[in-house]
């Protein structure tokens, strides 16, 4: 038997004719009616507002307007269809239709994450950055081991580099290279006696009492993922119906300021950690500089904002056409 489903909304009349339509060509095409009124769901009103009432039946789809005659057209099609695969015994065919007959715990996964993705992402972005500022917590309360291991597990992910990363419970928040030229603040160097040109102990220095203990996570990263989490709450409260930033708005805004900045400042000091021509040459067209933390901060919010401004909404696009699978399939199958 055929299962036709109808998509309809309150007080229309195309809608009451298709239903009055069906039922008369119950006998010459067999079908389970199944009825979806797009009222009670957002996003179903989102897809076929403008088209309703609309019928799906087997991979065919009528809109509105159509008669009865092209609706029994249509049926008698997925009629056709139905009973070829049926007579050549379709492995594929026989088992997508045991699949569209029962309710799997991955169905109803998916329908639950495709409704929730949104919280689930905010959380494990608040945890990816919010994780790093626990571990100078820890350090200040004497935990030194718990605070190492989360500056341990982020060393992959992250250079860490002390003079580009926050610090709390200290003279300073932050600790910059006398090259960023900020008189107001205590060089890296003054604070803490090491070279400022050595990566390695920037890299390991996790602070003390004097001058605060350190960030698990750079500035730049900071500002990435915390922007990425304040436009992820933003599109949550907003309901989820921002659309994609475009692309070349994302490249100018997003990528461009960030890949100035940071590229600018990685080319620099490879053109002055090595010598020969090409090196001299680089340094020219990329004088030694460092970045503040203003403009890592700025870079990085403005990458993560961005991106997450191009990224959640396409994915919110994946996901409504996943409700709406689901959705349909929960209303065949007889179930909430």
């Amino acid at each position: 038997m055929l299962t036709v489903t109808v998509f309809i909304k309150k007080d229309c009349r195309l809608c009451e004719q298709v239903e009055a339509d069906l039922q008369t060509l119950q006998d010459r095409y067999p079908h389970k009616l199944v009825i979806i009124n797009i009222d009670d769901d957002a996003h179903l009103q989102a897809a076929y507002v403008e088209s309703i009432p609309v019928v799906e039946v087997g991979p065919y789809q009528l809109k509105a307007p159509f008669n009865r005659q092209k609706l029994a057209i249509t049926l008698g099609a997925a009629q056709d269809r139905k009973q070829h695969l049926e007579s050549i015994d379709d492995d594929a065919y026989r088992d997508s239709v045991k699949r569209g007959q029962r309710v799997s715990k991955g169905d109803r996964f998916a329908h639950w994450f495709s409704n929730h993705y949104i919280l689930v992402f905010n959380f494990l972005v608040f945890l990816y950055v919010g994780l790093p500022f626990l571990a100078p917590v820890l350090q200040r309360a004497g935990a030194t081991a718990p605070a190492a291991v989360i500056h341990r597990v982020y060393s992959g992910l992250c250079h860490q580099l002390a003079y580009r990363s926050w610090f709390l419970f200290g003279e300073q928040p932050v600790y910059p290279r006398a090259a960023a030229g900020l008189d107001n603040y205590k060089t890296f160097h003054e604070a803490t006696g090491l070279n400022e040109d050595v990566l390695l102990p920037a890299r390991q220095f996790v602070g003390n009492d004097t001058v605060g203990y350190k960030v698990a996570l750079c500035q730049r990263d900071v500002a990435i993922y915390g922007a990425i989490l304040v436009f992820g709450i933003l599109f949550s409260l907003t309901g989820r119906k921002l659309k994609p930033l475009h692309i070349l708005i994302w490249l100018g805004i997003g990528l461009g300021p960030i890949a100035l900045d940071g590229g600018s400042q990685l080319l620099s000091m490879y053109a002055s950690a090595f010598d020969g021509p090409f090196w001299d040459n680089l340094g020219q067209v990329f004088p030694p500089r460092e970045s503040t933390p203003l403009l890592r901060t700025l870079t990085g919010f403005l990458f993560g904002f961005t991106t997450g401004w191009f990224g959640y909404p396409l994915m919110e696009e994946a996901m409504a056409d996943t409700r709406l699978l689901l959705t349909k399939k929960f209303s065949q199958v007889g179930e909430d």
